[in-house]
C-alpha cells in the first residue's frame, strides 16, 4: 500500500471519531484545547491499537472477527448514544444545568473503542495484504488524534448554540453510526 493510500485510509478511519468528537465538544462547557487534545490522544491511541489487534486476529481467526465486529460496534454505540439521549433529555427536564468541563476517561475510552471497531475490521483485511501494519496503525492513530482534536474545538463553538440538545444530537449521531455499521454489513 503506497503513502497516499495509507493517508486516505487513515483519514477515512478517523471520520467516525471526528463526528463523535464534535458532539463531545458541544456537550462540554467551553472545552479547552488541553481537553480537546486529551480526547484526541485517547481516541488516537485506541484507533491505532485496534488495527493491530485486527491484524493479529486476522492472522489467527479472521472469520470470527468479521462475523461479530459489527454487532459489537452496534451494541456499544446504541448503548452510549442512548445514554447521551437520556442525559440530554434529563438536562432539558430539570432546567439548564451547567455542562461538565470534561468527560470521564472510561467514557472516552468506551466511545473510542465503539467508533474504532471498523479499524479492527480493516486490520483483519490488512493481514492479507503486504503492508507495514505498524506504520499504517500509526497513521490511523495520528489522523484520529488530529481529527478528534479539531472536532472537539468545532464542538466548542457549536455547543453554546445547541445547549443540552448537543448531547442529544451526539446520542443520535452515535446511534446512527451504529445503525450504519450494521446496515452496511447486511447490505453488502
Amino acid at each position: 500500500m503506497n503513502l497516499s493510500a495509507t493517508i486516505l485510509l487513515a483519514f477515512g478511519m478517523s471520520m467516525d471519531a471526528f463526528a463523535v468528537s464534535i458532539s463531545k465538544g458541544a456537550s462540554l462547557h467551553k472545552p479547552k484545547f488541553s481537553e480537546a487534545l486529551r480526547t484526541g490522544l485517547i481516541f488516537g491511541c485506541v484507533e491505532a491499537i485496534t488495527p493491530l489487534i485486527g491484524w493479529g486476529m486476522g492472522m489467527l481467526a479472521s472469520q470470527f472477527v468479521l462475523e461479530w465486529n459489527h454487532w459489537i460496534a452496534f451494541v456499544l454505540l446504541v448503548f452510549l448514544g442512548g445514554r447521551m439521549l437520556i442525559e440530554g433529555w434529563r438536562g432539558n427536564e430539570e432546567g439548564e444545568e451547567k455542562a461538565p468541563n470534561r468527560h470521564g476517561f472510561w467514557l472516552l475510552v468506551t466511545t473510542a473503542i465503539a467508533t474504532s471497531l471498523d479499524a479492527m475490521a480493516v486490520g483483519v483485511g490488512l493481514a492479507f495484504l503486504q503492508v507495514n501494519i505498524i506504520y499504517t496503525a500509526l497513521a490511523i492513530g495520528c489522523a484520529t488524534l488530529v481529527m478528534t482534536t479539531i472536532g472537539m474545538m468545532v464542538g466548542r463553538f457549536i455547543g453554546p448554540l445547541l445547549g443540552k440538545r448537543a448531547e442529544m444530537l451526539g446520542g443520535i449521531v452515535l446511534i446512527g453510526i451504529g445503525v450504519q455499521i450494521l446496515w452496511s454489513h447486511f447490505a453488502g
